[in-house]
């Protein structure tokens, strides 16, 4: 079984390595992390841990650009 998560008010590692207009809320739980930009997710690190369980090893975020 995975750690349980922080709080919700604490950040995403993601989001503390991240300029300002690139943080923006996790789809899911709405924790700060970070979304836009090179290496963006819509998913905190946290959320993205519980969707690859539930799916698989082989869930991944493509980009919009790709």
């Amino acid at each position: 079984m995975a750690t349980p998560a922080p709080p919700i008010t604490e950040l995403d590692p993601s989001a503390l390595t991240s300029s300002g207009d690139q943080i923006g809320p996790c789809t899911v739980c709405h924790r700060k992390t970070r979304r836009y930009g090179h290496g963006g997710c819509p998913l905190c690190s946290y959320c993205f841990a519980d969707a690859s369980a539930k799916w698989g090893p082989g869930v991944r975020h493509k980009g919009f650009n790709a």
